[in-house]
Order: structure tokens, then sequence, then C-alpha cells
């Protein structure tokens, strides 16, 4: 499992992540560092992520890893898959009256929806306009031709998923996915939630890589502990104890 302190937008956006010796900054790499061990053996060049339940932090998680991995010369691709509340053309301040459901339904083209970014090697694509049938569309041959053009000209798709509980357009989704990421917002997420989400995409054979334990409050010595090299099972998750700060 990564922890991740409590950050947001100020602490690690704007540009000035970059070579960052921040804590948050710091738990990003470890991130990065974990996905590189989990490809050793097989492809991990499509990467979902989502969380139980809303509020999570999964689209931090989702932005700022695509931002770290772009930092080692990786053309990345972020696809904002939320097309029921979704946030990614806030967060890198694009329109978005074109996106991915436009991209679906043929009313627009790859390279006029990737949006490059201000961060060398990143592109976006935002939600596009919600549809009435956001599942639909997510599970069509359209999306997964879409997928297939994609993992043919970037070396990274980060995928910003709705969270698993509220609807089925991340189990739907994660089908396209070599991996998944589940956010867990340390101290706030319920046990019984981590359960029923992993048993969820489990059910829809997706290959669940681990856990992010986010916003966790951590002193040095425990952010260092809690920042091993290692990709954990979702199991052990349930039993976290967000370490508590003095101040």
């Amino acid at each position: 499992m990564t922890a991740i302190s409590g950050a947001d937008e100020h602490m690690y956006g704007g540009g000035g992540y970059k070579g960052s010796r921040s804590p948050v900054a710091e738990a990003y790499r470890v991130l990065r560092t974990n996905l590189q061990f989990a490809a050793v053996d097989r492809e991990l060049k499509v990467v979902l992520v989502t969380s139980p339940s809303p509020d999570e932090g999964k689209s931090t998680v989702a932005q700022f890893l695509a931002q770290t991995i772009s930092q080692t010369g990786k053309r990345v691709m972020i696809l904002d898959t939320d097309l029921i509340s979704p946030t990614l053309h806030k967060r890198f301040g694009l329109p978005n009256q074109k996106g991915l459901s436009s991209l679906i339904m043929g009313e627009t083209d790859l390279a006029t929806a990737a949006h490059p970014k201000a961060y060398p090697n990143l592109s976006v694509i935002t939600s596009g306009p919600i549809p009435p049938n956001s599942s639909e569309l997510l599970g069509s041959a359209r999306m997964k031709h879409l997928m297939d053009r994609m993992r043919e000209e970037y070396d990274m798709i980060i995928v910003d998923s709705p969270p698993v509980l509220v609807v089925t357009d991340a189990v739907v989704t994660s089908s396209l996915a070599d991996g998944v990421i589940l956010v867990i917002h340390a101290g706030r997420t319920h046990g019984g939630d981590v359960r029923r989400a992993q048993e969820a995409l489990e059910g829809a054979r997706a290959n669940l890589l681990g856990a992010v334990l986010n916003r966790v409050h951590l002193r040095g010595s425990e952010y260092k502990y809690a920042n091993s090299y290692t990709v954990s099972d979702v199991d052990s998750a349930r039993a976290v104890e967000t370490p508590k700060t003095d101040s």
C-alpha cells in the first residue's frame, strides 16, 4: 500500500511538482515505482483509478500519478471516464464541450479531443457532455476501439473512473484496463465498503493491483515507514489505522 498525506492541488499541482522533495511528491514517486515493479512480468499500460465511494480523492490521485509518470519521458494520457460527476476539466482548466462521450458518439476525433498540457508528455481527454447512458457508452465496441487506438499512441493511460459502489461504470471500464488502483480515504472509508468494492471488481475479473491510502496525517519518520516500496493486497487495507499528528 502507498500512503499519501493530506494534500490538494495547491500543495502539489500548478506545475511545481517536478523535482519536489515534499512528502506528497515523494509519495507519488513511490506509487509510480510500485507500478513499474507490478509491470515486470505483465503489460501495465492502462491503469484505472477508482474508489469505493465519492470524495475519497481518486481524481486527485489519477491527476498527480499521470503527471508523475510523464516526468519519466513516457507519453501519458489521462482519461476522464467519470461520465456522472467529471472533474478533470476543472482540475486542468480545460473546456468540456467535447470529450470522451463525443469521441464514442463519433462527434469528434482523437486529435481534437486530446488536449496537450503544459506538463511535458501529458495529454488529457475530458469527459465531454454527460450522457444519459454512461455505462452503455463505456461498455460499447466504440469505446474498446478507442482504447485500442490510444494504446498504440501512448505509453501509459491513466483512467479516472467513477466510484465502484455508486454506479456500474467502474466495473464496466475495468475490463479495458490492465490494472486497477483502489483509493481509500484514511479514517473515512469503511472496511465493508472496501470489501464490497474489491468483490465487485474481482467479479468482473479486474486485475486489482492494490490500494492507495489517501490523506494520511504522518510525521516524517511515520511517512518513511508507511511508504515502503510494495504493492499490497487490498485485504490488508481493511486493517489500516490512520496515524495521527499532534497538531
